[in-house]
């Protein structure tokens, strides 16, 4: 009797222990590495890193707007931050990074 209690309780508990993805992956949740518009709206500090692991990085800014570029895609995005967010992005070409 215990064993056929512990077995109905195991499977059950395996199931869901094999329902977790356990996301390790580094990669973020929105945007590429040609297209930063997804992340209009973000949280200017939480979304910064986001973009970094896409491969961009800050080449200049203007006041409020960041100029990001990414070497390996030569995508050039300039991204305006208002309020703590990113209030608006446009993909830009090269030459304008």
């Amino acid at each position: 009797m215990f064993k056929l209690r512990t077995t109905a309780i195991a499977i059950p508990l395996f199931v869901l222990a094999a329902c977790d993805e356990g996301t390790t992956s580094s990669a973020p949740a929105v945007g590429s590495s040609t297209d930063l518009t997804p992340f209009q709206g973000a949280r200017a500090g939480q979304a910064e890193l986001g973009i970094q692991n896409l491969g961009y990085e800050i080449i200049r800014n203007d006041g409020l707007t960041n100029y990001w570029f990414n070497r390996e895609t030569g995508a050039c995005a300039a991204v305006t931050t208002s309020e703590g967010r990113y209030s608006n992005i446009v993909m830009l070409p090269a030459d304008d990074c």
